[in-house]
């Protein structure tokens, strides 16, 4: 076995806020004994408008929170997973969530595959397209200190600008990469023993899905599922759930956060392997391909 830190904070519009939050993650994940830190999307920051979060938007190589967090990961021999922004062409950002190894060097980055595009008839119109990059391809699995892992994002309608209390009918239609179970089931099928959601739920979206989308992720692939999650009052317009869980392959909750906000918060389990060959040996999901195609 061995130990994986889910975080959680709060970021704002300062990344060097943010990052000395992620700082004090990465201090409390060596303290737990952990061999990896899985941090939410958008670590780097969190605009109040779809204009802002553009303008932030820097290069892995030129971002003064990247950079941060590179060295932060050679110092601690640790490996960390986060979300951030990067620029794209048309003026537009990518959301893209990076893997950094333990010396430092970014060895993985998959790019957020589904936006959210939505105009409800006599109520609000969302094309988070109009500013965001989508990613063309899911990344295979790899191998990490803590198993093989399979990357995917979480994304919520709030970032676009959209409080917690936005209009009902389009928080009815959120729709988020975690409610597409295309993506982990392919993953699986590659053999990925964890599969990462991280995320900025609304607390709407949040109450009503969240731990029920995650648990059943878990088990219909019956992987890890490690969630980090933001929480808390990002700016006047903004607020996340929290709630930051790893789940294990039966379904289970093994560590998890809560919704209030006061400083970074990490959670922390065992990856059991043995627990992961025992559910997938005793519980053999047998797929029909030869009725429906396979994923």
């Amino acid at each position: 076995m061995v130990l994986a830190a889910v975080g959680q904070l709060c970021s704002t519009a300062s990344m060097t806020a943010n990052l000395a939050q992620c700082q004090i993650l990465v201090r409390k994940a060596v303290a737990a004994g952990a061999k990896a830190l899985f941090l939410p999307e958008a670590a780097d920051y969190i605009g109040s408008s779809a204009a802002e979060t553009v303008s932030l938007a820097r290069s892995a190589q030129g971002s003064e929170f990247v950079l941060g967090l590179q060295e932060e990961a050679r110092k601690a021999k640790l490996h960390i997973n986060v979300g951030i922004h990067e620029p794209a062409p048309g003026g537009r950002v990518k959301n893209t969530l990076v893997w950094i190894d333990e010396k430092g060097v970014i060895s993985q980055r998959y790019q957020k595959i589904h936006l959210f595009d939505v105009d409800i008839k006599d109520g609000p119109m969302l094309k988070e397209s109009s500013s965001v990059e989508k990613g063309m391809e899911i990344v295979p699995p790899f191998e990490t200190p803590v198993g093989r892992v399979g990357l995917s994002i979480c994304f919520d309608v709030s970032r676009r600008g959209y409080s917690h209390n936005a209009d009902r009918r389009l928080i009815q239609f959120v729709s988020l990469q975690l409610r597409f179970p295309e993506i982990s089931l392919a993953l699986k099928r590659q053999n990925a023993q964890i599969i990462t959601y991280p995320s900025a739920f609304t607390v709407p979206t949040g109450r009503a899905h969240w731990e029920t989308l995650l648990r059943a992720r878990a088990i219909e692939t019956q992987s890890y599922v490690i969630a980090a999650a933001q929480a808390g009052p990002h700016n006047e317009k903004r607020r996340s759930y929290g709630h930051s869980l790893i789940v294990n392959p039966w379904g289970e909750i093994v560590a998890q956060l809560g919704d209030e906000y006061e400083e970074p918060q990490i959670a922390v389990a065992h990856i059991d392997f043995d627990l992961l060959d025992k559910v997938r040996r005793e519980m053999p999901l047998l797929r029909r391909t030869d009725v429906y195609p396979e994923i």
